[in-house]
């Protein structure tokens, strides 16, 4: 079946199937559950995904009625917003996640790595209430990568988070040098950093406050608590 026929069938799954199962669709939409509105931003959180197809795919969910993009108040580029159609979509969406973290087997998930996608998603859902209430810059290294996908920074600055792979130039609170399959364990909850830490999968140097309380301030995936269930 090519990507633009229909299953010809009345049953809405089918239905339902034709407007959320092409390829990418369904990631969007989990960005915009995220809060994702804008499209460069949008980007980052399917960073494999070309600028045309994305464009196209909005468009196509735009005419399915799941969101709608409506023009900033300065005239410059649309925001995406989902509709009730669209936010209704959470539930299944976020059961899908739960159930590839209970069913899909650790291997696999750990196959695709993907820094980008790592940090934007740790970017979002950090904490900041645990770290010092000041401006604190902390550099994630992952030097088995090549150079331009090696090193990220999150600036957390009352209460705002922002991630950035170039050097922002502020003062360095902490810097967390290992593997990315090992912070992506630890993101996903299937290791803690400590044991990560004693594997030497993972050095964690700077301001010991700041270290003590990486796993409180870092946080997991929405995922990550669901137990697996795969082997």
């Amino acid at each position: 079946m090519t990507e633009h026929a229909g299953y010809g069938q009345f049953c809405p799954v089918a239905m339902a199937a034709e407007i959320l199962c092409s390829r990418w669709t369904v990631l969007i939409v989990r960005e915009l559950i995220c809060g994702t509105t804008r499209f460069n931003d949008l980007r980052r959180g399917v960073p494999r995904m070309s600028p045309a197809l994305l464009s196209k795919r909005l468009k196509e969910l735009e005419q399915a009625g799941v969101i709608e993009a409506i023009r900033r108040n300065d005239g410059t580029a649309s925001e995406y917003h989902l509709t009730r159609a669209g936010r209704d979509l959470e539930p299944l969406v976020m059961g899908l996640g739960i159930w590839g973290q209970r069913w899909v087997e650790s291997r696999l998930s750990l196959k695709n790595l993907d820094p980008s996608l790592l940090m934007w998603d740790m970017r979002r859902h950090l904490n900041p209430q645990p770290l010092p209430p000041r401006r604190c810059m902390i550099q994630f290294l992952y030097p088995e990568l090549p150079t331009n996908r090696q090193s990220w920074w999150l600036v957390v600055d009352r209460g705002h988070v922002d991630l950035c792979n170039f050097d922002p130039g502020f003062d360095l609170d902490l810097l967390v040098t290992g593997e990315l399959r090992s912070m992506t364990a630890v993101w996903m909850g299937l290791a803690p950093i400590r044991s990560e830490i004693d594997a030497g999968r993972l050095v964690v140097d700077g301001d010991p406050v700041i270290a003590k309380a990486m796993q409180q301030w870092l946080g997991l995936s929405p995922f990550a608590p669901h137990a697996r269930q795969a082997s």
